[in-house]
This record gives structure tokens, C-alpha cells and sequence, in this order.
């Protein structure tokens, strides 16, 4: 099928063979797109200034309506950048919506490059004009996404990006993301909700964004600056006694969050939008590029506590000629600082039980085996001997790797050959981890995104349930997705 228009003005839906050509390109859109390399890097001209929420978009009647313009020029860290946003803010504005609603989002691609949308972990249709990554919007064209929450979806964290394929990664690192809450829930004693999405960049000095080279592509790149919600080291003002419930989205390419926060644990209550059964404390919380955790934080004393991301070894990887990439920041990186004064005297309790999904759901309809592998000489991209596969095979977005029956639970073991940690991710279908992951034990509760070690497995019970339709899974190290790692599954009737 060859590519035909599906927006106004140049948008393209890519499906079929047609589509292969173009969503299987190469990286390095950041280069083309006029963001030169150039002296030194650029430090941040604020830092420990209050948090501040991105503006908030509300639906009404059912509906939310929203425009979305993708463009260069944003503020970060206190500096005018040449860096990537949504309405000229990174991160874009924070949605929400509520089960039953519609969200229709106008996306204008104002960059240099072609762009999309994905609504990262809504269990929505990726039909037509819904939560489809096969939709390319070319430079000048916008296109208009119609995606129905369904009445019954669970209320929680989620988030927005860019996923066409070959430069996702160039621009989720350039800035563009969101928050995209769904309402609903318990009804929690806290005094704040906040979100805090979490992203990072390099910049040089002239304030823009640095382009990944070929070792930071096979590692996966992270930044030199770590901002929550576009700030600098941001300081939260809180009293003792009081409760918070904080949204923290992990959205980096590659960088993986181990946070904890100083003098205190964090009461985690939900992970990737679906609740635990019941409030669980943990010193450490671990979060994969993707992943998202609710937490309540509860200040007893005053103080100012550092909220840190702790180093993680992602693990290593060699390129010809011995030369080896090595995953993970040196050291502890601060997020943000709680800062404590004053009382409004004693902690409200919690509720003792949560409203999380049932599950893991069965019969078992299917059994499935899909292997993350990087390799010498196979799928090798940008000419540094290294492929990014799944099953021995490259990204074809012409291709169907799984086609499953709508309606069943299926379980598959994701095994990694590799030595470092990949993040698997699933678009539309959240599932149960069955298995030990990378320092933490099962969430008991639907996710979309898990880290699968080095040389280790994930099983997952995925019920394909609630909607049909093409889409995609990937490893969520951005960089890794783009060179490849990346397959498709197509829920219909055969």
C-alpha cells in the first residue's frame, strides 16, 4: 500500500509495505535540522527556584480539544534555548482527561522534520486517527487526532511524545513531552499533586541541542542537564504533617531513575497508571525510561531533603575494534530539593487498600518467546557495526511479527542476549510481570514498560482485551527503538 493522506494539508498515514521505506530511516534529524554542534555546553541559568506545574488542560462536556504546535525556542533552566516544545514549553502542557472522554489533539509540525503523537500507556485504539505510530506529519502539516478514553479505563499517570520511528529518540531529547492524566480514583488526603516530569538534554553554548554520535546511539545518550519539568534542581515547599502525592514520569531516552529522597521513603501507590493493591513505603524506586510511579511523600520534620536520582548501571556494550560504551551516571544526580517548615500537625492515614486491576488474567491462549539481540554485522545503522534487533530482525513497519486473536491472554517471555538492560514496552495492551526484574520484585499490577536485564528474561501476561488494532513494542532506550529494536503486532480476527 502505497502512502495516501489522511489530514489536511501533507499529513501521511504510513500502513503497509508503503510505509516501510519511510518509517524505517536513519537517525540524525537533529543535524538536519539546523542544531549545530558547537563549543562548550550550556550550565543552567536557575537552579533551586520554586516548581512549577505546566499550565493544565481540562476536557468539558466529554471532549477535550487541545492544539498542539511542535516548534523550536523554548526556556530551560532559566536560558532561551533553541530546544524543542509543545506551545512553546517543554514539557508541553499537562492533559486531563476522564474515562469516556475524547481527546482531539490538532498537532502542527513546525519543525524540520516529519513528527507524530503517542499517548504513552492509555489503553486506546491505535486505529485510524487514534494512538497510531504508523502516522508520519510532515514539516508545515498538521493532523487531528480523534482518541476515545474508554468509560472503563483505570484513572492515573501516563504521558505524550513523538514516536516516528528514526528520530524519536532526537526529539524527545530536544524536549517534546507531556503529562496526560486520567481523573478518577480514591480519594487521597494529600494537600498537593504534582507532577514531576522528568527529562533530559545537552546543550552547548549557544543553546542548542547537542546531536547524539554514534557510541552514545548504541548506549543510549543521556544528558547533561536533568530538569523536572523543565527547571534545574527545583525546590518544593512543603509543611510537616502534611501529604503529597508526586507523578513522576520518567521521560529520558535512556537514562534510568533510581529515586529516593533523603530522610524520608516513599509510599509508592500506583505504577505506570495502574494502582497496587495497597500502599507499599520502599527507600528506592526504580524507573525505566517510560515508566511512571505515583508516590505519597509525607514530611515529618523541617529540613531540606535532596530528591536524587542514584547511579544505575545499565550495563555495557562493545562496537568493532574494542572500543566500549558503558551505561549509567557516575554519580547522584539531584532532581529536586523538599524543603520542610512548619506544621499542620499529624499525617492524615492513607487508605489501607487500593484499587488495583484484576489479574493476571488467563487461559493462556498463546505462548510467545521474542528475543532482544545487539549484533555484529546484522541491521547495522550509522556505520557502527552494531545491530538493534528483535528476533534477528530490524524494524518494518510493512511487516506483522505477532498477529494475535482479539480478546485472549497471551504470555510472553522477553529474553535479552545482550549486555546491557533494555526497557520493553508494549503500546495499547498494559500487562502483568510474572518474573523478578531488575531490583524490583513484581508490581502485582498492569504496566507497560519493564526493564529486562542483561542477560535475563521478563514473562508477561498481556490480555489483549478492549480494542484491536495494529501497533507496535520497542525497547525504550530511544536510541536502541530507532536503530531498530522495535517490532510489530497486529489484534485481529485470522
Amino acid at each position: 500500500m502505497t502512502a495516501r493522506p489522511i489530514s489536511r494539508r501533507r499529513a501521511l498515514g504510513l500502513a503497509g509495505l508503503g510505509a516501510a521505506s519511510v518509517m524505517a530511516g536513519m537517525t540524525g534529524w537533529i543535524i538536519d535540522a539546523g542544531l549545530p554542534v558547537r563549543g562548550g555546553r550550556l550550565s543552567p541559568a536557575e537552579t533551586g527556584e520554586p516548581l512549577r506545574q505546566p499550565e493544565v488542560v481540562v476536557g468539558r462536556d466529554g471532549i477535550l480539544s487541545v492544539r498542539l504546535a511542535a516548534a523550536a525556542g523554548v526556556r530551560l533552566a532559566g536560558l532561551d534555548t533553541s530546544a524543542w516544545g509543545y506551545n512553546g514549553t517543554s514539557p508541553g502542557p499537562t492533559l486531563r482527561v476522564r474515562p469516556g472522554d475524547l481527546l482531539r489533539v490538532q498537532l502542527v509540525n513546525q519543525l524540520g522534520q516529519p513528527t507524530n503523537l503517542h499517548t504513552h500507556g492509555l489503553k486506546v485504539s491505535p486505529q485510524a486517527n487514534g494512538d497510531n505510530p504508523f502516522i508520519a506529519i510532515d514539516p508545515g502539516a498538521e493532523f487531528d487526532y480523534e482518541i476515545r478514553i474508554p468509560p472503563d479505563h483505570p484513572p492515573g499517570t501516563f504521558w505524550y511524545h513523538p514516536h516516528h520511528h528514526g528520530n524519536v529518540a532526537d526529539q524527545i531529547f530536544a524536549g517534546l513531552a507531556g503529562a496526560l492524566l486520567v481523573e478518577g480514583g480514591p480519594d487521597l488526603p494529600v494537600s498537593s499533586d504534582r507532577v514531576l516530569l522528568v527529562t533530559d538534554t545537552t546543550l552547548d553554548a549557544g543553546g542548542h541541542v547537542v546531536p547524539a554520535d554514534a557510541m552514545a546511539r548504541m548506549q543510549g545518550r543521556e544528558g547533561d542537564l536533568v530538569l523536572v519539568n523543565g527547571q534545574h534542581e527545583p525546590v518544593i515547599a512543603a509543611s510537616a504533617g502534611s501529604a503529597e502525592r508526586w507523578r513522576v514520569i520518567n521521560g529520558c531516552v535512556s537514562r534510568v531513575l533510581a529515586l529516593r529522597l533523603d530522610g524520608h521513603r516513599l509510599t509508592q501507590i500506583a505504577l505506570d497508571g495502574s494502582f497496587l493493591a495497597a500502599p507499599i513505603d520502599r527507600d528506592q524506586v526504580v524507573l525505566a525510561p517510560g515508566n511512571r510511579v505515583d508516590v505519597i511523600v509525607r514530611p515529618a520534620a523541617d529540613g531540606r531533603f535532596a530528591l536524587l536520582a542514584v547511579p544505575y548501571d545499565r550495563g555495557s556494550a562493545t562496537m568493532m575494534g574494542g572500543m566500549a560504551a558503558t551505561g549509567g551516571q557516575r554519580g547522584p544526580v539531584i532532581l529536586a530539593t523538599l524543603v520542610v517548615t512548619g506544621s499542620t500537625g499529624s499525617t492524615p492515614p492513607l487508605p489501607t487498600a487500593l484499587p488495583a486491576p484484576t489479574g493476571p488474567h488467563g487461559p493462556v491462549a498463546r505462548q510467545r518467546r521474542l528475543t532482544l539481540a545487539m549484533g555484529m554485522g546484522t541491521g547495522m545503522r550509522m556505520g557502527m557495526g552494531m545491530g538493534f534487533t528483535i528476533d534477528g530482525r530490524t524494524f518494518e513497519a510493512g511487516r506483522d511479527d505477532q498477529i494475535v486473536t482479539p480478546g485472549t491472554t497471551e504470555e510472553w517471555t522477553v529474553v535479552n542476549t545482550s549486555p546491557m538492560d533494555h526497557p520493553f514496552h508494549l503500546h495499547g495492551w498494559p500487562f502483568h510481570v510474572m518474573d523478578p526484574s531488575v531490583s524490583t520484585p513484581p508490581a502485582t499490577t498492569l504496566q507497560d514498560v519493564v526493564l529486562v536485564p542483561a542477560y535475563g528474561q521478563a514473562g508477561l501476561r498481556i490480555p489483549f482485551t478492549g480494542h484491536s488494532g495494529r501497533s507496535v513494542y520497542h525497547c525504550h532506550i530511544l536510541d536502541h527503538e530507532d536503530l531498530g529494536m522495535m517490532g510489530t503486532v497486529n489484534v485481529r480476527d485470522h
